[in-house]
């Protein structure tokens, strides 16, 4: 598996959004509900949906969030056995969190660094590093 970080808007021909999301002031990852690993809010652009109209829906369909500012803040490629893909990572700042609507999200937790049971061992912990980074995840 490989994952490189590239300047935001390099890529294009995205096919995933990753949204990296701060609630109280702590990391919100969300598990899935046939996994027991934590993972970012996100996932696969749908045909003619523009990648920021993907991140704020997979933010409030994998989280509940009602209330945010969202961003873009870089784009990445990824690849596996299966292939490869291009996407965007988002920054979100969470004021209000509702009921997660009935998706395939279990639950979220909010965590002080990203925890080392993730879904994407291969890909999480190098956006992390990256978003850590980002002024805007200070903000």
């Amino acid at each position: 598996m490989g994952c490189r970080i590239h300047a935001l808007g390099e890529l294009g021909d995205y096919r995933f959004t990753v949204i990296f999301s701060k609630y109280q002031g702590k990391l919100l990852l969300s598990r899935h509900k046939k996994r027991t690993t934590w993972e970012n809010q996100g996932g696969h652009i749908e045909a003619e949906e523009a990648t920021m109209d993907c991140a704020r829906r997979e933010l409030y369909e994998e989280s509940g969030a009602v209330d945010f500012d969202i961003v873009p803040a870089f784009d990445y490629w990824a690849s596996d056995d299966a292939g490869w893909a291009n996407g965007q990572v988002f920054i979100a700042h969470i004021r209000e969190l509702g009921a997660i609507p009935e998706s395939e999200m279990a639950e979220v937790r909010l965590f002080d660094e990203l925890p080392e049971d993730v879904t994407y061992p291969g890909i999480t912990p190098i956006l992390w590093e990256e978003v850590r980074k980002n002024p805007a995840w200070e903000k």
